[in-house]
């Protein structure tokens, strides 16, 4: 098979980014299963910093420092990362709503009372594209879906799939399914983890991550599709909901430079309208060198001073990931 068609994901890029993922709203993230890991800092001198501990407060947090560091503070040779049980079978919820504010409405009374093993979203443009590459028979028509599933056993998990369900109608689902079969519901699993890529045959893509508290999560939507609507660009949305992480997906379209112009406009202005509402620039994709010019706004400048001195302190010559970040 053609290597790229594998799902592929470095350890080191997780460690790099603190990465998530669609079960981070149970699970966490990077950061909270790495016990330990050997770096080699700017002058070559290889370090051991934690270790195979579940439990561990002796000195500074530094394990956790190196974790999300994108590369700048040192390379990252060895991990030492902590193992679950393997998560029982689940049950799937799926919702159909007529738009995202309905959608997220629902993200909100879900989370107010549980935390379930996913809470994923998508919106109309990400449903289309999907069903336009890979033919599942997705709903077009909806203005957005919820998948959500239980990893609970026995009656617990009944009773959590199907208070979800009654959450999704409650709050303007038009179609609510839901079922125990794993291989059904991986069906829409799969549909949501295909939104990059079948977006991606639409044309070029410029992708954000951004993230807000989560009562702030249908203010963020709706504001988004402003932004769409006001920059005349397309901007899909898909999220990891359950932690109010977003990726509004803009769309370009390679032989047009005024959209790019505006496309690159409407960027701007995501990011502004996340850090507006007490969110984040990135969520889990990491600063890198495209959101590098809005992280002092989110952080301020003294908290950008500590991060300088951070660097500065490790990387005195700036030789480790120039222009990342910083």
């Amino acid at each position: 098979p053609d290597p790229s068609s594998y799902e592929i994901c470095s350890i080191g890029g997780n460690i790099a980014t603190n990465a998530g993922g669609l079960c981070c709203v149970k699970y966490g993230v990077t950061t909270d299963y790495v016990l330990g890991m050997t770096v080699v800092l700017a002058d070559g001198t290889a370090v051991r910093l934690g270790g195979a501990r579940l439990k561990d407060t002796a000195g500074l947090s530094l394990t956790k420092l190196f974790v999300g560091s994108e590369g700048t503070l040192g390379v990252v040779t060895e991990v030492i990362v902590r193992l679950i049980p393997e998560q029982p079978p689940r049950s799937t919820v799926v919702g159909i709503f007529p738009d995202v504010v309905a959608c997220s409405d629902a993200v909100l009374a879900v989370t107010r009372r549980i935390r379930p093993a996913m809470l994923e979203f998508m919106d109309n443009v990400s449903i289309r594209a999907v069903e336009a590459d890979l033919r599942m028979g997705l709903d077009t028509s909806a203005g957005a879906m919820l998948l959500a599933q239980s990893d609970l056993t026995g009656p617990d998990r009944a009773a959590e799939t199907e208070f979800m369900a009654e959450a999704f109608r409650t709050h303007g689902a038009s179609e609510v399914f839901a079922t125990d079969d794993p291989e059904e519901g991986e069906q829409f699993t799969v549909a949501r983890r295909a939104a990059f890529t079948s977006l991606g045959k639409t044309g070029t893509l410029l992708l954000e991550d951004v993230g807000v508290p989560l009562p702030a999560l249908p203010e963020l939507v709706a504001g988004i599709e402003a932004i769409s609507a006001r920059r005349d660009v397309p901007i899909a949305l898909v999220a990891h909901a359950g932690d109010g992480n977003t990726h509004p997906i803009i769309v370009l379209a390679d032989d047009d430079p005024d959209r790019a112009h505006r496309a690159q406009a409407a960027f701007g202005e995501v990011m502004d309208l996340a850090i507006g509402m007490g969110g984040t620039i990135t969520g889990e994709h990491g600063v890198g060198r495209l959101k590098a010019p809005w992280l002092p706004a989110q952080l301020g400048e003294d908290v950008m001073e500590l991060n300088r001195r951070i660097k500065t302190a490790l990387d005195p010559q700036g030789i480790l990931n120039p222009g990342t970040m910083f």
